[in-house]
């Protein structure tokens, strides 16, 4: 357990900056100011202002890497050994910490965890316990690159592969022929690719890219890249580029994403006039399409990326993962943050002209839903977002990378 004294305080040096940020902002309100002083002064109030809130991010990730740390059950493992994948993002909080105080010198509990997470590793490459193998394999790639260690490369390049090999082919072999062909799905559960493996899979090879770059490494495989991107476009109510009748131009489903081609977790909605069926966007999985064109490597200009960020844009809100109410808000927080840093957008334009300090908003939401004791969870059970664990885990990683760009 950390004792208090292990607990982060505000730096010395921080707070020197802070009385002396203030001291400015004081001094220079007593009189008239020329230009130059007005804009030094609102630069120093906005410094003062971005470090107390820095502070206060820095204290909610500590408190939710204390529960963290609590709820590790002895063997090493976080809520259940038979999904490692949740082992796999406690492990990534704390990698991510703003301290660093776990990156390098790693304590024996830490120790255990990726201990835990290797003992998982397959004859196949893949990490997995029997079921879910794409997502379990994907999210442990994750933490064993946040750990930044070479003697993990030579797994993580066998893991890679092997999510290389899950990828969807359908009809004529090497053919792009399917609307199914060039994602990649659950591995046990169905045959098909759906969104949610496919982007759990493509952050994994996209992390881990460079083990491809690395011409020694002569068995590195790699995704056809081309053919994922055809899968993602066969799910995005897009028309010019989806010729599936359910695509949607409706400017309600316009740009957004579902989960399967022909099937939406936000259901269809009819045409009175003509009959005519849509399937539903909805929001965790509309930025999860955006990331995974990210991850891609489509340009913020293709109208592909345009059209998700429009509908994202006109879709905003933080009180719910819109289209699905409760269901998966944290995964849709924890997801919104990763797409909108991947993307590069520092102030947010909604669609009604707003523009919004989205990254304030994303962390203040999850301050105000922190429980007494560090935790995070969802009173809605869809997607295991009742687990703690899990849910923390989403919390701590999304405020990890607010906190990097404040």
């Amino acid at each position: 357990m950390f004792t208090t004294n292990q607990r982060p305080c505000f730096p010395k040096t921080a707070r020197a900056l802070a009385a002396v940020l203030g001291g400015v902002a004081i001094i220079a309100g007593s009189g008239n100011l020329s230009a130059a002083e007005s804009t030094k002064q609102k630069l120093a109030d906005k410094s003062t202002a971005n470090l107390s809130f820095r502070n206060e991010i820095t204290h909610a990730i500590d408190r939710g890497l204390l529960f963290l740390q609590a709820q590790q059950n002895s063997n090493g493992w976080w809520s259940t050994p038979g999904q490692p994948a949740v082992t796999a993002l406690a492990l990534q909080s704390f990698k991510g910490d703003p301290a660093k105080r776990y990156h390098r010198n790693e304590p024996a509990w830490l120790q255990l965890g990726y201990k835990f997470l290797l003992q998982n590793v397959r004859a196949s490459g893949g990490i997995h316990a029997n079921n879910l193998v794409t997502y379990n394999t994907a999210l442990s790639m994750m933490a064993l690159v946040a750990a930044d260690k070479p003697e993990y490369d030579a797994t993580i390049l066998r893991a890679r592969n092997f999510l290389v090999r899950l990828q969807s082919d359908f009809g004529e072999m090497n053919k792009v022929d399917d609307v199914f062909d060039g994602g990649i799905g659950y591995g046990t559960k169905y045959e098909h690719s759906d969104m949610g493996n496919t982007l759990a899979a493509l952050e994994a090879l996209y992390h881990s890219r460079h083990l491809v770059a690395d011409k020694s490494l002569a068995e590195a495989q790699d995704l056809n890249w081309a053919a994922a991107i055809n899968f993602l476009q066969n799910c995005q109510n897009l028309p010019a580029y989806n010729k599936q009748p359910w695509a949607s131009d409706d400017a309600k489903n316009k740009g957004g994403f579902i989960y399967y081609p022909g099937h939406s977790m936000a259901g269809s909605e009819t045409n009175a006039t003509n009959g005519r069926v849509a399937l539903r966007s909805y929001g965790s999985i509309s930025y999860g399409g955006m990331l995974s064109y990210i991850y891609a490597n489509l340009k913020r200009d293709d109208p592909r990326v345009v059209a998700v960020f429009d509908w994202l844009r006109a879709n905003y809100t933080l009180e719910e993962n819109p289209g699905l109410g409760p269901q998966g808000l944290y995964f849709y927080l924890h997801t919104m943050t990763k797409a909108l840093t991947a993307l590069g957008v520092e102030e947010l334009e909604l669609k009604d002209g707003r523009k919004l300090d989205w990254r304030r908003e994303v962390a203040m939401k999850l301050l105000n839903l922190q429980q007494r004791d560090g935790s995070w969870s969802n009173d809605n059970a869809r997607w295991w977002e009742k687990d703690p664990a899990l849910i923390t885990s989403y919390a701590v990683l999304a405020l990890e990378m607010i906190h990097r760009k404040l």
